[in-house]
């Protein structure tokens, strides 16, 4: 019903009847799963792993150019690019680790709302073929 098709996530809503007709096979139960959530905030966290990796390896890269190119214009010119990255990759760094937080609250809050909504609907009678209804 909603989300793409194909293998990517995707939310589907089963029959009341328990019949699958013409749609998807199923049971009649809507499912959710935390997955999506929880892997996006991994991704998140490996990103700003990568990205402080980066920029450390950025500013051992430049050690000891600006005392070997004395004199030379460029190493001002350098040292403004070396600047620039290492604030992109800091920002990037400070971003992805407030990314994978909120993912982890979403999943969180994901399963717990459906965990409220699945003990709020256990009463409700759907009438089947075992009641001569359809």
């Amino acid at each position: 019903m909603f989300g793409p098709t194909g293998e990517g996530p995707a939310m589907r809503r089963a029959p009341a009847s328990g019949d699958p007709g013409a749609g998807a096979g199923g049971a009649g139960r809507l499912t959710y799963s935390k997955g999506p959530w929880t892997s996006a905030s991994g991704a998140a966290g490996e990103l700003r792993t990568r990205a402080e990796t980066s920029r450390s390896a950025l500013g051992r890269g430049h050690e000891g150019v600006a005392a070997g190119a004395v004199g030379l214009s460029s190493v001002a010119a350098l040292k403004g690019v070396l600047t620039s990255w290492e604030e992109r990759l800091r920002a990037v760094r400070d971003e992805c680790e407030q990314l994978k937080g909120n993912l982890l609250t979403v999943a969180r809050e994901m399963g717990e709302s459906e965990t409220a909504v699945t003990s709020s609907v256990r009463g409700v009678h759907v009438p089947g073929p075992a009641d001569g209804e359809r």
